[in-house]
């Protein structure tokens, strides 16, 4: 099974996954089972530092936080991703693993683009598994709700279907892929679950199991905003975003609520169809302790990942929620 890895924690696609060094601390660290970049593309993200920005904030109060807040429990961004191009994550994920012989920890690469370019990405991350000899995965992020103009694909049928039959191609001919699954957005009522349900289903033919082999749920709720009080009673979004009116995604204990919600609900539905049952579920949002961890676990999850909790307090996180 393809997170079969234990521990069964790991670092979300998150602006802490970036660096070299930051991938080589998530990897060093004996409690992380696997390791995930962030997400990136053929080419990179045009990255804005101005634009493309995060802060911490209280989820009670909606108040900002200083990161190192115990407070800071959740994040309110205007990101997008990576501004480093796909290679260049391969190539620090080869010079990792090439220094540490003795760890087979997978990496779990996140990748967004066409459907096209992430079938691309799809035959460089194989590639270079298998010449690396070297558990690598393939995230297929869907769902981020701060590209102007660009709705998380996630939410539409037809374009899902478009990504998972260009994915699957080259598997079809023959060729040896990577295990691969998709970053969903935080799906909202039932129609967007049987959406995904239908999509996943479709790919099954002669009751073969789906090539699907794994969701992460969920990405970050978009459409949201903060707001800070300029002078009584005047207040602004405390960031610009893409479009200039200040909206964006927020995430960790604020979405915990519906992250659990998700991962439940996607595992009922999974677990009615036989084709459908072997996809695993990552669940992501909202942990920041081992309650947290639990939580997801219980609801289903075979793996949770950590995020705006690994910005607050570094790897030391996952010590604190294995132990």
């Amino acid at each position: 099974m393809p997170l079969a890895f234990k521990p069964s924690l790991l670092n979300s696609a998150n602006p802490w996954a970036t660096s070299k060094e930051d991938l080589q601390e998530l990897y060093d660290c004996p409690h992380t089972g696997a390791v995930t970049t962030r997400t990136s593309m053929l080419e990179g993200f045009p990255y804005e530092p101005s634009i493309h920005r995060y802060v911490y904030f209280d989820a009670r109060s909606s108040t900002l936080k200083h990161e190192r807040s115990p407070y800071a429990n959740s994040t309110f961004n205007t990101l997008g991703y990576s501004p480093i191009a796909l290679v260049e994550y391969l190539d620090y994920i080869e010079s990792i693993v090439t220094m540490s012989r003795r760890s087979k920890k997978p990496f779990i690469v996140s990748v967004t683009g066409t459907a096209d370019e992430v079938a691309t990405c799809h035959r460089l991350i194989s590639q270079r598994g298998k010449l690396l000899d070297h558990p690598l995965l393939m995230e297929v992020n869907l769902s981020c709700p701060n590209i102007t103009d660009r709705p998380p694909p996630a939410f539409s049928g037809t374009v899902l279907e478009e990504y998972f039959s260009k994915i699957t191609a080259g598997t079809n001919k023959g060729e040896s892929r990577c295990a691969w699954g998709i970053k969903t957005p935080p799906y909202t009522y039932i129609g967007h679950f049987h959406t995904l349900m239908d999509v996943l289903l479709s790919t099954t033919e002669n009751s073969s199991p789906c090539p699907v082999s794994f969701i992460t749920a969920t990405n970050t709720l978009g459409s949201c905003t903060i707001l800070v009080e300029t002078f009584h009673p005047n207040y602004k979004p405390v960031l610009e975003s893409e479009s200039g009116d200040g909206i964006g995604g927020i995430a960790g204990v604020a979405i915990h609520p519906l992250a659990l919600g998700n991962v439940k609900t996607i595992r009922k539905l999974l677990d009615q169809h036989e084709q459908l049952r072997h996809i695993e579920i990552i669940g992501v949002g909202g942990c920041q302790d081992f309650s947290g961890y639990e939580r997801f676990i219980s609801v289903g999850a075979a793996a949770v990942a950590v995020g705006t909790a690994l910005g607050r307090e570094g790897v030391g996180v996952f010590e604190k929620i294995a132990t």
